[in-house]
């Protein structure tokens, strides 16, 4: 490579207490004898950004794990936009320490992320309690799909056991996929289901019979969903 030319470049550090500091320093542009391209100066401490150090882009991410990103670039100064994407740029560098997972056990749910029932899945491993997949572009059998194909039919293999709600795309696309995994439906909606069947009963035995028996139905609601122990006397 040859000489192409120098430039100075100002890139921000750490801050010292309350101070922001900047670094200025030359960076040289090669010119590639091979490619006929010109490219500039590699150094190691600056990131895919070359306008922040390595350690004040993991600064930042560090910070967005315990503050917002509004209150970290008020905090530091920063533009929006600029923590989002160093944040971004750190939780991609956490993933790619922590390599392709290899979960046993997995929970699946979706989350909405703005209103009009549009929603992503997450799905956790549940041994080591963390998330490890967010994506789909909704919650259907095609988008539960594509976890297992980026998890790879092996370590789909090693899955023994799946936490979820009781809605079938999530069972039809894991029974597809980690045939071998057991499928647990969550409490909360195996109780709010059992719930509305014994809500169901109760109306139709109230519609079904008359005079002294539909009263004695009638305001019981509270009584047949609720615990043993909470009830009243009578209501035992």
């Amino acid at each position: 490579m040859g000489w192409y030319d120098r430039k100075v470049r100002r890139v921000r550090d750490l801050s010292c207490g309350d101070t922001r500091i900047f670094l200025e320093m030359e960076v040289r542009r090669l010119d590639c004898w091979h490619c006929g391209k010109v490219k500039r100066e590699q150094l190691d401490f600056l990131p895919d950004n070359p306008l922040y150090t390595k350690r004040f882009a993991y600064y930042v991410g560090r910070r967005c794990r315990s503050a917002t990103i509004k209150d970290v670039a008020a905090e530091l100064k920063l533009d929006w936009h600029t923590v989002k994407a160093l944040d971004q740029q750190y939780m991609e560098a956490q993933l790619k320490r922590a390599g392709t997972p290899s979960p046993q056990v997995i929970g699946i749910d979706e989350i909405a992320i703005r209103k009009g029932h549009t929603y992503r899945i997450v799905v956790s491993d549940l041994l080591r309690g963390r998330p490890i997949w967010f994506g789909g572009k909704d919650r259907s059998e095609a988008s539960m799909s594509e976890f297992y194909a980026w998890l790879g039919a092996k370590q789909s293999a090693r899955i023994r056991l799946a936490v979820m709600d009781m809605w079938k795309p999530f069972r039809l696309a894991t029974a597809a996929h980690a045939l071998q995994a057991a499928i647990l439906f969550d409490k909360f909606h195996v109780m709010r289901h059992l719930g509305e069947a014994l809500d169901h009963v109760r109306k139709s035995e109230y519609g079904r019979l008359a005079g002294r028996d539909r009263r004695y139905i009638k305001g019981q609601k509270y009584t047949l969903l609720s615990r043993k122990e909470n009830l009243t006397l009578d209501g035992r």
